[in-house]
């Protein structure tokens, strides 16, 4: 098969389109390969919040799609923690408007389904190429091009490849690349619901701290545009299925939020979060380039996730652009390689940060729950204790200065 496309992006999740749209953006012929037909849903729990970092590259990269993202996501004015039942940090930052088409909001909260439908739409409007339905079997670089095969067996031949097919990732087994890191100990249920939008409830991003109705585990109550997610972290000696099932999340969930939501319960799944880094970001010829969870898989606490992707596929882009127009060898080498290089750096930042965070909130270090139930008992005369408990499970806000994009 003739060479057509110079960049074909594996994985039509919301890194390989953003990774698409930078593309046609620059000018670069491509191809987006996802292994699901269209409109096929995805299985497990997805990102439901975007960062002003991230809504800012996505207006760059595409006007419009920010602005668009923003105002069909929601703004929480509320956040809240609690401590064994007892506030200990409330905050009404008194800001919902998502209508202003002059300043992006500082986030926005929605769920994947939706941010990946308004990214389609934007590659739809810039003729980005799709094969649905049609996973990669196998990826064979050299020094030249990169030849893909399908499982249908069709062969492709391009110049380079972004792979953005997640955590199983293919395309990274496929070059030899490795995730190094570990896994945790602690299992989490997320539970999503549809709201009641006859009777919704308030806009508050809440965590507590050992709820007392629940035997003191911890929970966190996002909302998203039409529903909310519910985290809640078991206990070591928990019998994981007996909490995940249907009848088991409608016996716990009405403890700690209006029992209607119990009928209301769309997706329910358990994790013990991997918190891993691919050992390099792109492969030995310099001709794939690693983004998203194909590069690094973290605790969701921070949404590091998917905001952590949407620059990983706009630096690789970056790369792949500069790499193109590079007059020699050896340009064109290094422009793959910072790029790689410069992700890989904010993805081991994004590690340690969400393991920050997992530490503060499991329950396993004597050391670390004295810190919080003394944080705890003098957060009403020190605020700031207050504010460290607030902040605590989301991990560090501000990200490596060396980087050129934020997360």
């Amino acid at each position: 098969m003739n060479e057509k496309y110079n960049a074909i992006v594996v994985g039509a999740g919301p890194v390989g389109l953003t990774a698409a749209l930078a593309l046609r953006n620059k000018g670069i012929s491509c191809l987006v390969i996802e292994a699901k037909p269209k409109d096929h849903p995805r299985p497990g729990s997805r990102a439901i919040y975007l960062h002003n970092a991230t809504l800012e590259l996505l207006e760059e990269t595409s006007p419009g799609l920010g602005f668009e993202l923003a105002r069909n996501g929601v703004i929480w004015p509320i956040v809240r923690t609690l401590f064994q039942g007892k506030e200990v940090y409330y905050r009404n930052y008194g800001v919902t408007d998502n209508t202003n088409t002059e300043k992006l909001p500082h986030f926005t909260s929605l769920h994947q389904h939706e941010i990946e439908k308004y990214l389609y739409q934007h590659c739809v409007k810039k003729d980005v190429n799709f094969m649905w339905g049609d996973a990669i079997k196998t990826v064979d670089s050299s020094k030249e091009k990169v030849t893909l095969t399908t499982e249908s067996g069709k062969l492709l031949e391009t110049k380079y490849v972004i792979g953005c097919d997640g955590g199983h990732s293919v395309v990274r087994k496929e070059v030899g690349i490795e995730f190094e890191g570990p896994r945790t100990y602690d299992t989490f249920l997320v539970v999503d619901v549809d709201e009641d939008l006859d009777n919704p409830l308030p806009l508050e991003r809440t965590f507590h701290y050992q709820h007392p109705a629940i035997e003191k585990r911890n929970v966190l109550m996002v909302p998203f545009k039409n529903g909310w997610r519910i985290d809640l972290q078991l206990l070591e000696d928990d019998d994981v299925n007996e909490y995940m099932s249907i009848d088991g999340v409608k016996k716990w969930l009405p403890k700690v939020m209006d029992p209607k939501y119990a009928e209301r319960i769309t997706w329910v799944s358990s994790y013990r979060f991997h918190q891993v880094v691919a050992d390099s970001f792109t492969d030995k010829h310099r001709r794939v380039l690693l983004a998203g969870e194909a590069a690094h898989l973290f605790a969701p606490f921070g949404a590091r996730g998917l905001n952590s992707g949407v620059p990983d596929a706009l630096i690789a882009v970056r790369g792949i652009d500069l790499a193109l127009k590079a007059d020699n060898k050896n340009d064109r080498l290094e422009a793959i390689e910072a790029a790689a290089t410069e992700r890989k750096i904010a993805a081991e930042w994004n590690r340690n940060a969400s393991t920050t965070a997992l530490q503060h909130i499991q329950g396993n270090s004597p050391k670390m729950n004295m810190k919080r139930e003394v944080a705890a008992s003098l957060s009403a005369v020190i605020p700031k204790l207050g504010r460290w408990l607030e902040e605590g499970p989301y991990g560090p806000k501000y990200g490596p200065p060396e980087l050129t994009t934020k997360y």
